[in-house]
C-alpha cells in the first residue's frame, strides 16, 4: 500500500499527538481504577481539524518557507496537545489554550529558547573574546557551545521520572510510524518489532537546527555584539528553513550511504529522548495513529489489516 503522506506526531502526558494532512489525533491514558495496575486505564482519544492555512495552504508548497511550519508544530499544536493530555490524564479542568493565552505560551517558551540556546552562548562567547580574540574562531565556539548546551538540556532532562515516561512514548509513537510505513498491522505485539529512533523526528531536526546555525553565524562575522544578537534571532527562521529541507531530503534517501553518514548523529541523539515503551505505551501509540487513519480515510479496506484495540474509549468531542 502506497504512503502519500508522511505522519508525524509528539509525545506528551501519558499519550501520543499524530498529525496528519488535515487532522491531528490525540490518545492519552487515563489513570486505572483503584487496585488495577496503569496499563488497564482507559485511552481517551480526540480528534481536530488542522488550520488549513497552514497545513494544506500555498506556504507548505514553498521549499524553505515551510520549515517555519515546522515551528510551529512544535510549538502551538504541540503545547495544544500538551494541554489536553494533562487534562485527561489528571482529569484535572480544562485550561483554555486559545488566542492570547496560546500566543502568549508560545512567546514565553520561544524566548526563554532562543536565550538559553542562541543568545546565551553567544553572551559567554562575546565575553571570552577578550582572551581568544574575535574572528571565526569565536563564532565555531559558539556553534560548539550551543551544541554542548543542547546535548546537555536533553541528557539532563532524561533524568527525570515522569520525562523519562514521555521519552518512553515518544519511543512509541516512532515505532507506530515506522510500523506504519512498512505496511505492518498496528497492533502492539507488531508495533513492537520496529525501532524507537526515525529519521524525521524533532530531536533530528533540532540537532540539524543547532549545526547549521554554525555555518549561518559564520558568514554574518563578529560585527558588534548587539547586531550579533539580532542576526542570531532574526536568521531563526531562515536556519529552521533550511533545516527542514535538510531533514525531509534526508528522510527520502535514508538508503544512500552519503545520507546513513550524515543523519547517523541524529538517529543517534535520540537515545537521549526516547525509550523503549511498554505494551500499554503501544497501545496509546497504535490508537492514535488508527484514529487518526480512519478519520482521514487511509486505514486499508483489508479487514484482517484494521486495527483493534479493545481498551479503545470514544473519541472525545472535537
Amino acid at each position: 500500500m502506497s504512503k502519500p503522506f508522511n505522519y508525524g506526531g509528539q509525545a506528551v502526558i501519558e499519550g501520543v499527538m499524530m498529525r496528519g494532512r488535515k487532522y491531528m489525533a490525540i490518545a492519552v491514558r487515563q489513570p486505572a481504577p483503584e487496585g488495577l495496575p496503569d496499563s488497564q486505564g482507559k485511552i481517551v482519544l480526540h480528534t481536530e481539524p488542522l488550520n488549513p492555512r497552514i497545513y494544506s495552504g500555498n506556504l507548505i508548497k514553498i521549499p524553505f518557507v515551510r520549515g517555519v511550519t515546522m515551528l510551529w508544530d512544535a510549538l502551538v499544536l504541540g503545547m495544544r496537545a500538551l494541554m489536553f493530555s494533562a487534562e485527561a490524564a489528571t482529569g484535572d479542568e480544562a485550561v483554555e489554550f486559545e488566542g492570547p493565552v496560546a500566543w502568549g505560551t508560545v512567546a514565553v517558551s520561544l524566548a526563554l529558547a532562543i536565550g538559553l540556546f542562541f543568545v546565551g552562548p553567544l553572551l559567554l562567547i562575546g565575553w571570552l573574546e577578550q582572551y581568544l580574540g574575535e574572528g571565526f574562531l569565536s563564532n565555531i565556539l559558539e556553534g560548539i557551545v550551543r551544541l554542548a548546551i543542547f546535548i546537555g538540556y536533553v541528557w539532563g532532562i532524561g533524568l527525570l521520572p515522569d520525562i523519562q515516561r514521555v521519552f518512553g512514548y515518544h519511543g512509541a509513537e516512532h515505532k507506530a510510524i515506522n510500523a506504519y510505513e512498512h505496511g505492518a498491522k498496528l497492533a502492539p505485539k507488531e508495533i513492537a518489532k520496529y525501532s524507537i529512533t526515525h529519521p524525521r523526528c524533532g530531536t533530528a531536526f533540532l540537532l540539524i537546527v543547532m549545526v547549521i546555525s554554525i555555518f549561518v553565524f559564520v558568514l554574518v562575522g563578529t560585527p558588534s555584539i548587539w547586531i550579533r544578537i539580532i542576526s542570531r534571532i532574526l536568521l531563526i527562521p531562515v536556519i529552521a528553513g533550511l533545516a527542514y529541507e535538510f531533514l525531509k531530503f534526508s528522510a527520502n534517501h535514508t538508503n544512500h550511504p552519503l545520507m546513513k553518514l550524515l543523519i547517523a548523529p541524529g538517529l543517534a541523539l535520540q537515545g537521549l529522548t526516547t525509550r523503549q515503551p511498554d505494551e500499554g505505551m503501544l497501545e496509546v501509540a497504535a490508537a492514535a495513529l488508527t484514529c487518526l487513519l480512519r478519520q482521514e480515510n487511509m486505514l486499508p479496506e483489508t479487514p484482517d489489516e484494521v486495527v483493534t484495540i479493545e481498551t479503545l474509549a470514544s473519541p472525545a468531542d472535537s
